[in-house]
């Protein structure tokens, strides 16, 4: 039998006229460029906060100053195009890469899901601070759960599970697997090294911040202190509280901006 007609070293499926479409690439694109704006947000609030600021130095931080440079609007943008992103990548998780054997398929479409929620929370954050002005965070609903009965073992295997997805991204920027998403095309090859160095640093540094988080949400299951796992905002000023706290913040936060500089180049390489 002849090989399957191929569309880009891909065999066609019925998911592709959607994906090859002009507008679907321009709006994907311009939810990654979304994802990296927020996460420069996020890089200059936790620098804030390492010298001394009281700011939220988080997703919900970055969005409200969003609100008060941009307008509602902008943040209804931000909120549509990671939605996008996200329904994106949860067809592929169903669905996708299809193109390789059957242990990398399965290996992608578990990425394409952990970032189903990446760019999910983020949304969901933008949709909450658009309406309401403000997000509260994990805090109060960690605070809900762990009043269940079963709430101390959910909100514990949930902080394991942040760990175990912090320890996958630090192996995505060590082992630099994210690249196999990108096409370089006619790029040069500083362009090239600048994109894979930036992802490096910048997916250890997201591993470094989902890893306390993750940690501290199993310490509020394990004393009953909801207040520890109030997210991303909780975790680094837990981290500057402590000795040589200002320094190590910002250094974490040198990487989420080296990771929102990649998510800059990511929206522009990136195998739509």
């Amino acid at each position: 039998m002849g090989r399957p007609a191929l569309v880009n070293a891909r065999p066609l499926d019925k998911d592709r006229p959607m994906r090859d479409s002009k507008t679907f690439d321009l709006i994907a694109r311009g939810g990654l460029v979304c994802y990296a704006v927020v996460h420069l947000l996020v890089a200059w609030l936790a620098a804030q906060v390492a010298l001394g600021d009281k700011a939220r130095a988080d997703k919900a931080g970055a969005l409200q100053v969003v609100v008060a440079e941009g307008g509602a609007w902008l943040l209804w943008l931000i909120a549509a195009g990671l939605a996008v992103l996200a329904l994106w990548q949860l067809s592929e998780a169903a669905t996708g890469h299809r193109h390789v054997d059957a242990r990398r398929r399965t290996v992608r479409r578990i990425v394409s899901g952990i970032e189903v929620v990446l760019y999910g929370l983020v949304s969901y954050s933008a949709v909450k601070v658009a309406i309401s002005g403000a997000d509260d965070g994990q805090g109060s609903m960690v605070a809900d759960i762990l009043a269940e009965s079963y709430g101390q073992v959910l909100v514990t295997v949930v902080g394991i599970g942040v760990v175990a997805v912090a320890v996958f991204l630090a192996q995505r920027g060590f082992r630099k697997t994210f690249v196999r998403e990108l096409d370089f095309g006619k790029a040069s090859g500083t362009t090239r090294t600048t994109t894979i160095r930036l992802g490096q640093v910048g997916w250890i540094a997201l591993s470094a911040a989902y890893g306390t988080i993750g940690v501290l949400t199993v310490i509020a299951a394990v004393t009953f202190d909801p207040a520890k796992a109030s997210g991303l905002d909780a975790a680094l000023k837990t981290l500057v509280a402590q000795p040589y706290g200002g320094p190590m913040l910002l250094t974490l936060a040198a990487g989420i901006a080296a990771f929102g500089a990649f998510a800059l180049l990511d929206a522009r390489f990136r195998k739509i």
